[in-house]
């Protein structure tokens, strides 16, 4: 059993002396600032902030030059401006295409990168990921037909311009890509499934609407993505928007697999930049 922390039960009996008990739907209104000084008097310490900036234990997978690393289209890919940018005027065969780096297969990582979407349309960020699967929709007497080895299947941290109600909720939620899935986790929510079991609501975050102030419309965004087993977490711009918690170890989810973006629609126009991974395992 842990140590009494008496400092803190002291602390809090005090507070609770003589205080009539609060109905539940009552706010509780405290200065912040007093709040604080008086928790780090019993010994608690806010977490600092992770700075976005620091690579520490990070390794770059762009370049600010090249493709290096990165395979697909380049008609529709290319390095402008030191980002990598993937842009059609028309309709795509498959209304998809994907740029997937084939430098590492991770499990467990952190992913961050800048990431924005101009013109409509949208992007996401593939993580353990394949490539060479079977498109579904695609019957194999249609022409054309998709170059696999540049289509991806597998988890995505979403990403839309918000062009319409609809577009707007997508950014940050947790989407399988090609698997039947769909979207699993939304944003603002906290989802588990496991073998055999539909997803379910654990808890919220915080209004799917009210989240959508934190992503930067035509500017850059800075996104994180994390993994670890079967718990995958969406950070962006420093807010929470989706975890997702899969306890089935055979599922898509949580196979090892390449890291790739998208882009999806036309017109479109993604942009990604200083993409660092820190892989874990």
């Amino acid at each position: 059993m842990a140590a009494l922390n008496l400092p803190r039960l002291l602390g809090c009996a005090a507070a609770l002396a003589g205080v009539p008990a609060l109905r539940a739907a009552e706010p509780v209104n405290q200065d912040a600032a007093a709040e604080q000084r008086t928790l780090e008097s019993w010994g608690f310490h806010q977490p600092e902030p992770i700075d976005f900036s620091d690579h520490a234990g990070y390794q770059p997978i762009t370049d600010g030059k090249t493709l290096a690393g990165w395979d697909g289209d380049t008609k529709i890919w290319k390095v402008v401006d030191g980002a990598i940018v993937g842009e059609a005027d028309q309709a795509l065969p498959f209304n998809h295409s994907y740029l997937v780096y084939r430098g590492a297969r991770p499990h467990d990582f952190d992913l961050k990168l800048e990431l924005k979407v101009e013109r409509g349309g949208g992007s996401g960020i593939q993580y353990r990921s394949q490539t060479g699967v079977p498109w579904r929709g695609v019957k194999p007497t249609d022409r054309p037909q998709p170059n696999l080895d540049w289509m991806m299947t597998g988890p995505q941290a979403d990403f839309w311009f918000p062009v319409s109600p609809i577009c707007t909720i997508f950014s940050g939620q947790f989407y399988s890509e090609n698997t039947g899935l769909g979207i699993i986790a939304w944003r603002g929510q906290v989802v588990v499934s496991g073998p055999g079991a539909k997803p379910r609501l654990v808890g919220t975050i915080a209004d799917r609407a009210a989240l959508g102030g934190y992503i930067r419309e035509n500017g850059w965004n800075e996104y994180l993505v994390m993994a670890r087993g079967g718990t995958f977490i969406h950070v962006i711009n420093g807010q929470l928007m989706a975890v997702y918690v899969d306890d089935d170890p055979r599922s898509s989810s949580n196979q090892s697999g390449f890291i790739g973006i998208e882009l999806e629609g036309a017109p479109t126009r993604v942009s990604f930049r200083h993409a660092w991974l820190k892989p874990l395992n």
